[in-house]
């Protein structure tokens, strides 16, 4: 099973001038893709009991999400307000005091026997006392022979002590097996280095694959044995609300289906497999982008 821990909240998204309420969240969009690629997934994070809430179990339920590790809460869910410029989304969060902020480490379960990667990312690791609640999942994980995946995913502007997220970011990517990096993320992240040359240094760190995302430029594979760049699919996007979610779902849907996602699986990876992985996750977020909103494909739609 893949565990998909961090913050689900609702999209408020611009419609013929007003704002629509959609399911989301990064590590929610990656929950929900995974499910529908067919990977077998869990999900963990407190659901509010308000409306919000009910509405963020729908999709995670239909496409068979396990969501029996997710608690209940009586505090409300976070929202995002999602600004569109030529399709491209930006967002404006509003998380103080809610269900998934509040997720403290002391309310974690025990770790599901039949775990075999923990995914992780997004917002959720920048505030307190969540980001300490996955920080100390991951750890537990690592510690349990399990894969770690993170989505770096950074929002500086949701950044307020920018020396402890630096250092969590730090701490994270030495237990990490596979890391996806966007030439944002490598800026923020080193910003006197190339970020060219970012994700080749972070095989030094500890991860045994790397990612690096050129969004419509597609996405270089980076491994011990060698690197490759695998184009992004052409299409018409609509907006590109939880493209990168659905490209990890995409990933790790393929490394689970040819048994390469394990510690030894991807130590001794071809590029064969990587890059059916990257077709897989290309193909999966051509299809999210083409419409609005993060609706990642059904395993069927693909062909």
């Amino acid at each position: 099973m893949i565990l998909c821990c961090g913050e689900s909240l609702i999209d408020m998204v611009p419609e013929n001038g007003m704002y629509r309420p959609l399911p989301g969240g990064s590590v929610y969009n990656t929950a929900v893709a995974l499910g529908r690629l067919g990977a077998k997934t869990g999900f963990l994070w407190p659901f509010s009991e308000d409306a919000f809430g009910t509405m963020l179990r729908g999709p995670l339920t239909e496409a068979g999400v396990d969501l029996s590790l997710s608690p209940d809460s009586r505090l409300p869910t976070t929202l995002a307000l999602v600004f569109l410029n030529n399709g491209n989304a930006t967002y404006s969060f509003y998380d103080d005091g809610t269900a998934g902020r509040m997720f403290a480490p002391e309310a974690l379960p025990a770790l599901p026997e039949e775990l075999n990667a923990l995914f992780i990312g997004g917002i959720s690791l920048i505030q307190e006392p969540c980001g300490s609640a996955v920080e100390e999942l991951s750890h537990r994980a690592s510690e349990a022979g399990k894969v770690i995946s993170l989505d770096l995913n950074i929002r500086p502007g949701f950044i307020s002590d920018e020396r402890a997220t630096r250092e969590r970011y730090n701490r994270l990517l030495r237990v990490a097996d596979i890391v996806k990096i966007s030439d944002e993320d490598a800026e923020w992240l080193f910003p006197d280095a190339d970020p060219s040359h970012t994700a080749a240094r972070l095989l030094d760190v500890g991860p045994k694959l790397i990612l690096r995302t050129h969004g419509s430029e597609g996405a270089t594979a980076i491994h011990a044995s060698g690197s490759f760049t695998h184009p992004a699919r052409k299409v018409t996007v609509a907006d590109t609300i939880g493209a990168g979610d659905t490209f990890n779902a995409g990933l790790l849907t393929s490394l689970a289906e040819t048994g390469s996602l394990s510690k030894d699986g991807l130590d001794g990876i071809t590029e064969d497999l990587l890059r059916a992985a990257l077709d897989l996750a290309a193909r999966a977020a051509a299809i999210t982008v083409s419409r609005p909103g993060a609706n990642p494909p059904w395993r069927n739609e693909l062909g």
